[in-house]
């Protein structure tokens, strides 16, 4: 009688694990997003996670519904760890995190992008057709050439490996108001004339590129790892789920591969620099 108890029991728990309908919610695919940070997600739905979440949950039948949280120190503790009144979590995905993220467990990624140099055209940097030129630009220029930097990140590590440090502005990497994009910062920077060049992630930098076009003619050259060096600068990014949540990360896993092509073209669509 006991064999028979636990073969049923064993039976039951392998088809809940290989059932593909397994759900966090049975009516909301909840995301947990940043309210601010394009070109990843705002609270009007204008991001590329915004996009993505869309096209998930019309595959799931679900309708979707937001927990929104700058996304920077405590951004997972209140919103994919918190609940909801007891009931249930606020959220059940966050659609953007590097594939290396401790936080949560990730699924498997669904692009890859890197660091790129960005400056306008038509200034002091048009002979930069490669990120090595960018010295022997700044050496050649007449005027100073200003590198407008965050204060954290890898592109630090590049440009003190390529001697570039005596050009460095640098900016606050998370300034104290959460509705202060980091990167857009940068590039307004640009725009307005104010420094040459940044270097900041590829979705940054080639989504204001493409917003500012008719402001200025914005040069994005993707940055390589350099592993002699131990600089990496090319990324993998995922979903990301509670831990123990299996199937829920199965279920996201098969959509993320069953929806491969139109995921790419968001993220085309988004004009980010796609390393393959």
């Amino acid at each position: 009688m006991k064999i028979k108890i636990f073969f049923i029991l064993l039976v039951f728990v392998a088809n809940s694990l290989l059932a593909d309908d397994h759900l966090a919610d049975k009516e909301y695919f909840k995301v947990c997003a940043d309210p601010y940070m394009l070109p990843m997600s705002n609270e009007k739905g204008e991001g590329f996670e915004n996009k993505i979440a869309e096209l998930l949950a019309s595959k799931l039948g679900l309708k979707i519904k937001y927990e929104y949280f700058p996304q920077r120190i405590g951004f997972i503790r209140n919103t994919l760890r918190a609940e909801s009144n007891g009931i249930g979590y606020k959220c059940d995905i966050v659609m953007n995190v590097p594939s290396s993220f401790e936080l949560a467990d990730t699924t498997e990624p669904y692009y890859t992008t890197s660091y790129a140099l960005v400056y306008a055209k038509g200034r002091n940097l048009d002979s930069v057709t490669d990120p090595s030129l960018l010295l022997d630009a700044a050496k050649a220029s007449k005027e100073k050439i200003k590198i407008g930097l965050s204060d954290i990140g890898a592109a630090q590590l590049w440009v003190f490996k390529h001697g570039l440090m005596s050009y460095m502005s640098p900016y606050q990497g998370q300034p104290g108001d959460p509705k202060a994009n980091p990167s857009k910062i940068l590039i307004d920077e640009i725009v307005a004339g104010n420094i040459d060049a940044t270097i900041v992630m590829g979705q940054s930098a080639g989504y204001w590129a493409k917003q500012y076009k008719d402001k200025a003619d914005l040069v994005v050259l993707p940055l390589k790892d350099d592993p002699e060096n131990n600089i990496r600068l090319t990324f993998s990014f995922s979903m990301a789920v509670r831990y123990r949540e299996k199937p829920w990360k199965a279920t996201i896993d098969k959509l993320i591969k069953e929806n491969k092509t139109e995921i790419e073209n968001i993220l085309i669509d988004y004009n980010i620099p796609l390393v393959k």
